[in-house]
C-alpha cells in the first residue's frame, strides 16, 4: 500500500493520469453537488437553514469553481509534466479536504430528520465513496485518501450511535469500499502497464522510423562520394517524367563520364582512385539544387537530371565538364581528369526512362569518340547514327546461333584455399556481318526482338557440353534474363537440356538480377521454385544495385547472393567495409552463400578475407576465358592469378 501513495516520476504516466482526471473530475464534482442537493432537499424541513442552505451553498460554490477550473485547464498535450504532476498532488490534497468537509456536513445533518432521512444520509455517504473511487481510479492516492477520510468517521459515528441497523449499513459500506479499493488498485496497475507498453511501443516505432529513414538515406546514397546513388537517380527520373507528362514541361537526362580516371586509378592505385571520386562528388554536390540532381551511377559514371525551368542545358553540362577539368590535388599530387557528358531531353529525344537514358548514353559515347571533355545533346545527327544499331537487330535475327555463339568462363575462387570452386558462363557473339558484339548489346537486342529464349538455350547447351568435361568438383553458374525466368516453356526446355546432358543439377547455379525479378515477380518466383525442385541452385546477382534487395532476400527461395562488384571498390573505406560486413552477416543469418564480385587488387582481397568472405571472382584471379584456356588455367591456378589468357 505504501507504494501506491507515491506519485509516478514517469512523464507518460503523469500526463495520462492528468488527461483522465480532466475528463472525470468534473463529473465527480457534479455527482457530489447533485447528491448533496438531494440530501439538502429531504432535510430542508428538519435541519436549520444554515446547514441546508448556507453550508450546502458554500460546498456547491466550491465544487462549481473546481468544475470550471478543470474544464478550463490545458489538455495533456499542452501542459508541462511538472505542472501536471503538481496538479495531481493538489487534486489529492483537495480531495481529502473536501471529503472531510462533506462527511462532516453529512454527519451534522444526520442529527435531524427521521429514519428515512437518516437512511438518505447513509445512502449519500455510500454513493459518495463509490463515486469517488470510480472517478478517481486514475489517481489512487486521492481515491484512497477520500475513502479513508469518509469511511472511518462514518463507521465510528454509527458505531457510537449504537443503532444495529446503521452499524450493519456502515460495515457493509466499509466492506464494499474495501473491495472497490482493491479493484481500483488492480485497474490502476493495468492502466500503468498499458501506458508503459504504449510508451515502449511508441519509442520502438520511433526508433524503427528513425532507422527506416536512415536506411532509406543510406540506400539512396553512394557511400564513397556522398551523392545520391543509381537507385535514387532512376526513381527521381521516373517521378520527373510523370510530372513532365502532366505539366507538358521539359526534363533533361545526362550521363557524365570521367575521361582519364582509369589511367589514374591504374597509376596511383584504387585508394587514390576512391579519394579522387570522393573529391569529384564534392564538386558535383556544390552545384546540386532542387532542379539539378547529380548522382553516382557506378564506377566513374555520374547521372544528371535537370527539371523545372530548363534553359541552355548544353551550357549547364559544359559547365560541369569544365569544373571537373580543373586539376585535383591529393597528397601533393596534381591530377588532371576531365569529363565528357551526353544529354537527352524529354520529349524530343524520348518519352520513357529507357529511351532517354540510352540516348543520353549514346550522346556521351559519340562525344567521347569525337572530342573528349565536351557535352553533347542528343540530336537528329545522333538519331541517324543510332539507326546503325538496327544492324545488330538484323544480324541477330539472321544469326546462326549454333556457329556464331560462344561461351567463355570466369572462375569463382574459394578465398580460404585459393582454389577454383566454380565458373560463371558468359555468352559471346561474333557476327560474320558486323563482328563481335558486346554481351549487353546483343542480349538487350535479343530481348527486344524476341530471340532471347533461343539465344539462352543455345548458350546453355554449349555450356553444359563444356561442363561435362570440367573437373568433377566445379560448379557452373549461368545467367538467365527476365524473359527466361518468367517463361514456363523456356524453363521446361532448360531443364530438359540438364536431364539430357546427364549433369547433376546440384552442380548448377542459375543467376538472376533484381531487374529480372521485378518484371513479373510472381512468375519469377514460380520459375525459381521449378529450378530448385529439379535440384539446381539459384543466386541473386548484382546484389545491392537493384530496388529492393533486402525484400528479395526475405521473399525468394535463394541459395546464393552475389554482391555487386561496386562494393569491392569501396572495401578500403570504413563505410564500405561496414556495408560489406552487414551484407555478409545478413547472408549468414539467412543461410545463404555469399560471393563477392569485381575483386581487382590484393588490397581488396586482403580486406575481404579479413571481413570473412569465402568466395570471390574478379580480374585479380582471372578474366573470362575459353573452355580450353580454362582447363589450362585450372591446372596452374595454384601459382597463377589474373591471367588474361583468351580474355573476352
Amino acid at each position: 500500500m505504501k507504494n501506491w501513495m507515491h506519485f509516478s516520476r514517469q512523464p507518460e504516466i503523469v500526463l495520462a493520469q492528468y488527461a483522465e482526471l480532466k475528463r472525470q473530475v468534473p463529473l465527480l464534482y457534479a455527482l457530489l453537488v447533485l447528491n448533496a442537493c438531494a440530501v439538502g432537499y429531504t432535510h430542508y424541513t428538519f435541519a436549520p437553514a444554515w446547514t441546508t442552505l448556507g453550508f450546502l451553498g458554500f460546498l456547491i460554490v466550491v465544487c462549481g469553481w473546481r468544475i470550471a477550473r478543470w474544464i478550463a485547464a490545458p489538455g495533456a498535450g499542452e501542459i508541462a509534466v511538472s505542472d501536471a504532476r503538481a496538479q495531481l498532488i493538489r487534486t489529492t490534497l483537495l480531495a481529502g479536504v473536501l471529503g472531510a468537509v462533506f462527511i462532516a456536513w453529512s454527519l451534522l445533518i444526520d442529527q435531524y430528520g427521521e429514519a428515512a432521512e437518516r437512511g438518505h444520509v447513509a445512502l449519500f455517504i455510500a454513493a459518495t465513496v463509490i463515486g469517488c473511487i470510480f472517478c478517481l481510479v486514475y489517481l489512487p492516492q486521492a481515491a484512497l485518501l477520500v475513502t479513508a477520510v469518509v469511511t472511518l468517521p462514518y463507521l465510528l459515528y454509527y458505531t457510537l450511535r449504537g443503532d444495529p441497523v446503521f452499524i450493519a449499513m456502515a460495515l457493509n459500506i466499509a466492506l464494499v469500499s474495501g473491495v472497490m479499493v482493491r479493484v481500483l488498485l488492480n485497474s490502476f496497475n493495468g492502466f500503468k502497464d498499458m501506458i508503459e507498453s504504449r510508451s515502449a511501443l511508441a519509442a520502438k516505432q520511433g526508433e524503427t522510423e528513425r532507422l527506416s529513414i536512415e536506411n532509406a538515406r543510406l540506400a539512396h546514397t553512394d557511400m564513397l562520394t556522398g551523392l545520391p546513388n543509381r537507385r535514387y537517380f532512376f526513381n527521381c527520373l521516373e517521378e520527373a517524367l510523370a510530372a513532365a507528362r502532366a505539366s507538358k514541361s521539359r526534363v533533361v537526362v545526362g550521363v557524365l563520364d570521367l575521361d582519364r580516371f582509369k589511367p589514374v586509378n591504374d597509376t596511383y592505385g584504387h585508394a587514390m582512385g576512391d579519394r579522387l571520386l570522393a573529391d569529384v562528388g564534392k564538386r558535383l554536390s556544390s552545384i546540386a539544387s532542387a532542379e539539378t540532381l547529380l548522382a553516382r551511377l557506378g564506377g566513374d559514371e555520374f547521372g544528371l537530371l535537370l527539371t523545372g525551368s530548363v534553359g541552355d542545358v548544353q551550357a549547364v553540362g559544359q559547365t560541369i565538364c569544365d569544373m571537373l577539368a580543373v586539376p585535383f590535388v591529393i597528397d601533393g599530387q596534381r591530377i588532371n581528369l576531365g569529363c565528357s557528358a551526353g544529354l537527352a531531353a524529354y520529349p524530343e529525344a524520348g518519352t520513357c526512362v529507357h529511351e532517354l537514358f540510352d540516348r543520353s548514353d549514346y550522346a556521351l559515347y559519340h562525344v567521347k569518340s569525337v572530342k573528349r571533355g565536351r557535352c553533347a545533346l542528343f540530336s537528329l545527327e545522333h538519331e541517324t547514327l543510332i539507326r546503325s544499331e538496327r544492324a545488330i537487330e538484323a544480324a541477330l535475327q539472321a544469326a546462326d546461333f549454333e556457329t556464331e555463339l560462344g561461351v567463355v568462363y570466369q572462375p569463382i575462387i574459394c578465398l580460404n584455399t585459393q582454389t577454383v570452386i566454380g565458373v560463371e558462363a558468359l555468352g559471346r557473339w561474333t557476327s560474320p556481318a558486323i563482328g563481335a558484339v558486346p554481351p549487353d548489346r546483343f542480349i538487350t537486342t535479343a530481348e527486344r526482338v524476341g530471340t532471347i529464349h533461343s539465344l539462352t538455350l543455345m548458350l546453355f547447351k554449349k555450356a553444359l557440353s563444356d561442363f561435362r568435361r570440367m573437373p568433377a568438383g566445379l560448379r557452373l553458374s549461368f545467367n538467365l534474363s527476365a524473359y527466361d525466368i518468367t517463361s514456363a516453356e523456356c524453363l521446361d526446355r532448360l531443364m530438359a537440356l540438364i536431364v539430357d546432358a546427364g549433369v547433376n543439377p546440384g552442380r548448377l547455379t542459375f543467376e538472376l538480377t533484381e531487374t529480372a525479378l521485378m518484371r513479373d515477380f510472381e512468375a519469377a518466383v514460380s520459375g525459381i521454385e521449378a529450378l530448385r525442385a529439379l535440384g539446381a541452385r539459384v543466386a541473386l546477382d548484382d546484389f545491392g544495385t537493384g530496388y529492393s534487395s533486402l525484400g528479395y532476400l526475405r521473399q525468394l527461395p535463394l541459395d546464393t547472393v552475389k554482391v555487386d562488384g561496386s562494393f569491392a571498390l569501396n572495401v578500403t573505406e570504413q563505410s564500405g567495409r561496414n556495408i560489406l560486413s552487414a551484407i555478409l552477416g545478413l547472408c549468414r543469418t539467412l543461410g545463404l552463400e555469399c560471393v563477392i564480385e569485381g575483386v581487382e587488387s590484393d588490397v581488396q582481397l586482403a580486406a575481404l578475407q579479413a571481413l570473412g568472405y569465402r568466395a570471390a571472382q574478379g580480374y585479380l584471379f582471372a578474366r573470362p576465358m575459353s573452355f580450353r584456356s580454362l582447363l589450362d588455367w585450372c591446372d596452374g591456378a595454384g601459382t597463377t592469378r589474373g591471367t588474361d589468357a583468351e580474355a573476352a
